[in-house]
């Protein structure tokens, strides 16, 4: 094995490792967050203001389920591992909203090949700038009958066996779900590709959302550096901010050259 070949795996290596161990945190913070919130905390003393902050923190930790699962769809999650990526894929969209990763992911690869198109899988091209026609057709493209069925068992469930916690299950599980769809669709997908004058500029057709490295975080967990995204789109969620700054350090250069 030559040197280029041994720092190649090790660098695979410690991305599947980094990978693992922020998915893993991800996932424990949701189980906890969602037991927590339905089965253990006293609302009624907890007060209104740590029930808002414990839905906007779900809503977070939900984003954070799918982008782990979206990083799996490109490889990026463990690299030169399928299966790993399969397992945490499926694992992760399953506690989202029981999405089939296995559907979802070659929409996703003709969403990278066709951005922006009439191809393009999660882009509405009679509505390139309108925000709620462009969710309808998004959500109605992606979720159907099998996700539907698999959300409403789990409620009934949570309904029936725990019957005087149905609120908490309505608060502490189905909002936080909403609204964690909302913010996905809004910072990774509507602000990135909504078609403006000036537009884009290469062949991907998207922008970034350039925010701070904290705000980019708790938005969309660095999903709104996009451009970068389908740039490097085997670069993993956690990377993005250094891709981003690599780019605005080489355009400062130009500019100055």
């Amino acid at each position: 094995m030559n040197q280029l070949t041994a720092d190649k795996r090790a660098a695979q290596k410690q991305q599947t490792v980094l990978g693992v161990t922020l998915a893993l945190a991800i996932i424990v913070a949701w189980l906890a967050a969602h037991i927590a919130a339905i089965f253990v905390v006293d609302w009624g003393s907890a007060g209104i203001i740590a029930a808002v902050a414990m839905i906007m923190f779900q809503s977070w930790l939900f984003t954070g389920l799918f982008i782990v699962a979206h990083d799996c769809m490109h490889g990026s999650f463990a690299p030169g591992k399928p299966w790993l990526n399969r397992l945490f894929g499926r694992a992760t969209l399953l506690l989202y909203a029981a999405f089939s990763f296995d559907r979802l992911l070659p929409e996703h690869h003709k969403h990278h090949k066709f951005a922006g198109t009439a191809d393009d899988p999660d882009f509405d091209e009679n509505h390139p700038d309108e925000f709620w026609p462009w969710l309808w057709r998004f959500m109605t493209h992606y979720y159907g009958w099998r996700e539907f069925a698999a959300m409403s068992v789990a409620m009934i469930v949570y309904f029936f066996a725990f019957e005087p916690l149905y609120w908490k299950v309505v608060m502490f599980y189905a909002l936080p779900a909403i609204i964690s769809a909302l913010q996905l669709f809004y910072f990774g997908t509507y602000l990135p590709h909504r078609h403006e004058e000036g537009e884009f500029e290469d062949r991907h057709n998207s922008r970034t959302n350039d925010y701070p490295w904290l705000v980019s975080l708790f938005t969309c967990f660095h999903f709104g550096y996009h451009h970068e995204h389908h740039l490097s789109p085997g670069t993993p969620w956690y990377r993005l901010p250094s891709v981003r700054a690599a780019r605005r350090r080489q355009e400062m250069n130009e500019a100055t050259a």
